[in-house]
């Protein structure tokens, strides 16, 4: 069976074979690696100050190939160099615009309308100039009138959310460095070292001195600014992975799940930023890699003992998502995002024996749900201090974090000065919010899912019942936010698979309770270019 996972640049077709359960306790077979294209630096002159400092370790140099005049370069220095952001004035104003389908908070809830509007027959591209949006595809709607017609399309179809973002462009970012006393700029910058290790700053401290392995390259993105990158093989990213995810003196049957898991997510997940010409980001957004600085002897064992091992259901690789902890219960996918559910992925109480039953005791029931919620032992990650939280909030706090994110989503509602009420309406099996109502001023609209983690800045997860407050006051002061976990909660749990670890299980046996049904398989040798 070939899996094929389709890459900005070429086409991985790979062979898996089947492995017993058991086998992350005993080093797997070597495998040909795969090279990742991770932008560890976004949105490089975002800011006419933005700078970023490149230095080889000690015995080694720099090699700089760009072009000046067209003309292929190639400089070499054992010096470190700073690459500077300088704003240029263009000649005439240029107009920079796309038709916005939608603005969302995480890329799954992105992904499932990018569907939507393809089902339309509408060509689109997903984008991340600051939170997720899905945009009209620009080679496609290249001029302003087909934009415009488009929109218009969309109007008449009934549609309000999508958008025109124009921007009269004055000044356009120029990135420059400086080499034996010469100044060279150009848009495309490839940085390699002979020990295949640069070390990378971002900022005026020095603790900020990231180590990557392979190669960099500045490029522009879809943004009118410019992204670094870190060509890096599979196996040496995930040890820029593991440390960060989960520590380094997690117990090591949890480490062998995290780096099973992080692989499987970085091959699911290498369409994410096809707009800017990479495959994955260095933050939550994706997974979170900081290059080799912490790398340990415990991780870096762990991943060589998964050396080439995924996930799999049905012979294909599994949405690998996990998040720090999930409040005692995981979660559908359809819980926390829009899309079509996996069945891999569905509400497990996380805890190591059976102390609650979901069939009988369904947390779609608010009754229910409480008393859940208020259990606090016997769970996997009891001791975690995220485990359960009260946190209470004034009406004015609410309010404002509100009012911020429906102006960013452009919500006609982002007006409304007095806020009346909150409820939750609707809860999925696992307890998690599927519809929150707000009562406002200017009318009532309702929350959905991933929304609510954006809209306020109390609940760490939509695993949360509200308690009106009034403190001894007349009407509402405010309310409490009275919840457990951290993070989506679909999934892996960080917290849980530690304490499961320590408890005797398996790295394989985490994977079967987190992800029921799915196969450890490994990856084979055959990895061919297109």
């Amino acid at each position: 069976m070939k899996i094929f996972f389709w890459r900005s640049s070429y086409k991985l077709a790979t062979t898996f074979c089947l492995i017993g359960l058991t086998a992350a306790s005993s080093p797997v077979q070597s495998h040909p690696d795969v090279e990742l294209q991770i932008g560890i630096i976004q949105r490089f002159g975002d800011t006419p100050t933005d700078k970023l400092k490149l230095t080889p370790t000690p015995g080694d140099r720099l090699k700089l190939q760009f072009s000046v005049n067209n003309k292929p370069q190639t400089l070499v220095t054992a010096n470190p160099i700073e690459l500077e952001t300088v704003m240029e004035t263009l000649p005439q104003p240029k107009v920079q615009e796309v038709v916005v389908l939608g603005d969302f908070r995480t890329f799954e809830t992105a992904e499932d309308s990018a569907k939507n509007w393809r089902d339309q027959g509408i060509e689109v591209e997903i984008s991340q100039p600051d939170g997720w949006q899905v945009w009209a595809k620009r080679e496609v709607y290249s001029s302003p009138l087909l934009r415009r017609l488009l929109l218009r399309s969309i109007e008449v179809s009934g549609q309000k959310l999508p958008y025109l973002d124009t921007q009269i462009l004055e000044q356009i970012p120029r990135v420059s460095w400086e080499i034996n006393g010469k100044r060279y700029s150009d848009k495309y910058l490839e940085i390699t070292t002979t020990k295949n290790l640069i070390r990378v700053n971002d900022s005026e401290k020095a603790n900020n001195n990231r180590l990557y392995a392979g190669r960099l390259n500045l490029q522009p993105n879809a943004y009118g600014t410019y992204s670094l990158v870190n060509q890096v093989p599979l196996e040496t990213y995930l040890r820029g992975v593991v440390p960060y995810e989960i520590g380094t003196k997690a117990p090591t049957a949890s480490l062998e799940a995290q780096a099973i898991i992080a692989r499987t997510y970085a091959l699911r997940n290498v369409r994410r930023f096809a707009v800017d010409n990479y495959e994955l980001c260095a933050t939550t957004h994706c997974q979170v890699y900081n290059g080799l600085n912490a790398a340990a002897k415990t991780t870096d064992q762990a991943i060589a003992t998964t050396r080439g091992m995924v996930l799999t259901y049905n012979n294909e690789l599994v949405d690998a998502l996990y998040s720090s902890t999930t409040g005692g219960v995981t979660a559908y996918f359809s819980d926390v995002w829009n899309g079509e559910d996996r069945s891999y992925l569905r509400p497990v109480v996380d805890a190591p024996n059976n102390i609650w039953d979901l069939s009988a005791k369904n947390l779609s029931d608010e009754n229910n749900f409480r008393q859940f919620i208020n259990l606090k032992t016997g769970f996997n990650e009891s001791k975690w201090d995220v485990f359960r939280w009260n946190k209470q909030t004034s009406v004015e706090d609410i309010t404002w974090h509100l009012q911020k994110f429906l102006r960013a989503k452009k919500s006609p509602y982002a007006n409304f000065k007095t806020l009346e009420a909150m409820a939750v309406t609707k809860r999925s099996q696992s307890g998690r919010i599927l519809e929150m109502g707000i009562k406002t001023d200017i009318g009532t609209f309702t929350l959905e899912k991933d929304e609510i983690r954006s809209a306020f800045a109390a609940p760490r997860s939509t695993l949360f019942y509200l308690q009106p407050l009034n403190k001894g006051t007349p009407g509402i002061w405010g309310y409490a936010f009275v919840g457990g976990g951290l993070g989506h909660g679909v999934g892996l749990s960080q917290t849980g698979a530690q304490n499961l670890a320590k408890l005797g299980w398996s790295s394989a046996k985490i994977l079967q309770f987190y992800y029921p049904g799915a196969e450890l398989k490994k990856l084979g040798e055959e990895i061919k270019p297109s």
